[in-house]
């Protein structure tokens, strides 16, 4: 076909080309050629699909024509890429002058309608979804632009994708496109959370879902924990605690949606008390004539059920080896361990003394006893105050058999026999026994001997305390008389005890003698009985009378 220049026009492709079945008037000024495809004609060799058709020189985006100036300086024909070649059996079309007077007013009336039927007015707006084109050409505008999108589909793995396009719902990858990244729960966005589609065809950034992690837990002192699933979202982990520790704090903690682990960290703490064990109960029997056992055992030790470092052992009680007294003894040790936790074992040593049974003094006696008085080996030694003597045992010992020897004693007045032959006899009866006061006047009325006796028997209770006999001679034989309390001897008998004992016979003297019979001291003058009495007190025997005696609560007011 001929250009309206009247040069011949270049066929597209290798078919033949379709002219526009109206062209502009040649009177129309400005202003692009306005086209409407015709049929399409086959092309006999090529066999291509037509392709979108070219206004002005330039290819309409999908399916739509665009109107616009011609390129060409010429007065320019509107005409389409041919696709299609005209059927065999199709004539070609026969150039047509625009100078033809029959085709003008067709010609001015073929632009006008073009527009109406092709380009109607848009009843959308921009990005609002709504096609400016009829129902049948959207479904064609919809597959194409399927067909060549032009920013890749965005796909999230654990994430979901929300677009929205300024054309409208369809266009999800066109360019100015703006995608709103959202990640799944458990999981975390990685880049930013919208994404445009750029005029190069790039998404403005890369993102992508990751899983999210809660920090590494610590791990506890002298124990553990497993995880399920390492620390990411949703991992269960359990702790555990080595033996001998207790867990403190939730066993299982769960990885939360906000990177944080449930509940607070575990720890392990020794809150068992360190372990020991103590001997069996010591039993005893003390030996004779003792009171106290030496008891021995092994100290006994402990462990600690976490580390088993114990550092303290405290002993309670006696420690082994030590001489125990009668009687229950309860022995505790204590250990503790480095988390001050207390261990304690106790046990008992029990010791046992053999006994007699208890024994009195006798009445106007004393008795003193060995160990503790009536343990098994134990002896006690009886004796009588003065005046007074003892009959029966003067000592018994406790037996193997629990028994007591000998015979129970007693203490009956003391009776001097005055009808003995010699001095010594009579002296013999007082000997461990008594002391002698010895008071000797030739005449009753002697005045040194009447305030003597007077001052003596006002100090009777010191003189029974100190274990003292007075003994009276008064006269000169033979009207001489002795007299020891109410007992009167014989003149015979009181002249041999004048003569034994050396006193004078015409005048006042005093003789003491000890329960030894032996002449401690001799007075020629008054003496207070203050004065004897401390004189005897110093005698050795008499220190232990007077323990006696204070054991027993005998004292005087004088």
């Amino acid at each position: 076909p001929l250009a309206h220049s009247g040069r011949p026009r270049p066929r597209g492709g290798g078919g033949a080309s379709v002219s526009p079945a109206s062209r502009r008037s040649a009177g129309t000024k400005g202003g692009g050629w306005v086209g409407a495809p015709a049929a399409p004609a086959l092309q006999g060799g090529g066999g291509r699909r037509a392709g979108p058709w070219r206004v002005g020189g330039r290819r309409a985006r999908g399916g739509v024509f665009q109107l616009g100036p011609r390129r060409s300086p010429s007065v320019g024909s509107v005409s389409s890429r041919p696709r299609e070649a005209h059927s065999a059996a199709e004539p070609s079309a026969a150039p047509v002058s625009m100078g033809s007077p029959a085709l003008r007013p067709a010609l001015l009336l073929l632009p006008p309608l073009l527009l109406l039927l092709r380009v109607p007015p848009s009843r959308g707006f921009p990005g609002s979804g709504d096609s400016p084109l009829e129902d049948d050409e959207v479904g064609y505008s919809y597959a194409r632009y399927k067909d060549t999108p032009w920013c890749s589909p965005i796909k999230v793995k654990f994430g979901d994708v929300y677009c929205r396009a300024p054309q409208g719902g369809y266009y999800k990858t066109a360019l100015g496109t703006r995608c709103d990244i959202r990640c799944r729960k458990g999981y975390e966005l990685h880049g930013s959370s919208q994404l445009i589609c750029q005029s190069n065809k790039r998404w403005s950034d890369k993102v992508i879902c990751k899983q999210k992690r809660c920090p590494t837990l610590a791990m506890p002192a002298n124990g553990g924990f497993k995880c399920v699933d390492g620390a990411y979202f949703n991992s269960r982990c359990e702790y555990y605690c080595s033996p001998g520790y207790t867990l403190k704090g939730e066993r299982t903690v769960t990885c939360m949606d906000n990177k944080a682990w449930s509940g607070r960290p575990a720890s392990c703490v020794d809150i068992e008390p360190p372990r020991i064990k103590c001997p069996s109960v010591k039993e005893r029997i003390a030996e004779p004539n003792k009171l106290t056992v030496r008891v021995s055992w092994e100290t006994p030790e402990g462990r600690d059920t976490a580390d088993g470092i114990l550092t303290d052992v405290i002993l309670k009680g006696l420690p082994p080896g030590s001489h125990f007294p009668e009687g229950d003894h309860k022995i505790q040790y204590t250990v503790y361990d480095r988390a001050e936790n207390k261990g304690i074992c106790k046990f008992r040593v029990k010791v046992r003394v053999r006994r007699c049974g208890k024994l009195n003094a006798p009445e106007n006696g004393y008795m003193r006893c060995s160990s503790d008085g009536d343990n098994y080996g134990a002896t006690c030694e009886f004796s009588c105050v003065g005046g007074y003597e003892l009959q029966g045992s003067p000592a018994r010992v406790c037996q193997s058999n629990l028994a007591w020897s000998g015979t129970e004693p007693t203490c009956a007045a003391m009776n001097v026999n005055v009808g003995v032959r010699t001095a010594a006899a009579l002296l013999d009866q007082f000997y461990e026994k008594r002391r002698l006061l010895i008071l000797s006047t030739p005449t009753a009325r002697n005045l040194l001997y009447r305030m003597q006796l007077g001052m003596l028997q006002q100090a009777q209770c010191g003189l029974d305390l100190r274990h003292i006999t007075v003994v009276e001679l008064v006269g000169v034989f033979p009207t001489l008389i002795g007299r020891i309390g109410a007992k009167i001897m014989p003149p015979a008998l009181a002249l041999q005890l004048r003569l034994l004992l050396r006193i004078p016979l015409y005048s006042f003297s005093m003789v003491l003698v000890d329960k030894h019979g032996m002449d401690k001291e001799r007075y020629v003058s008054l003496v207070t009985p203050v004065a004897l009495f401390n004189l005897i007190d110093t005698f050795p025997l008499r220190k232990e009378e007077m323990v006696l005696q204070a054991e027993m609560g005998q004292t005087c007011s004088t």
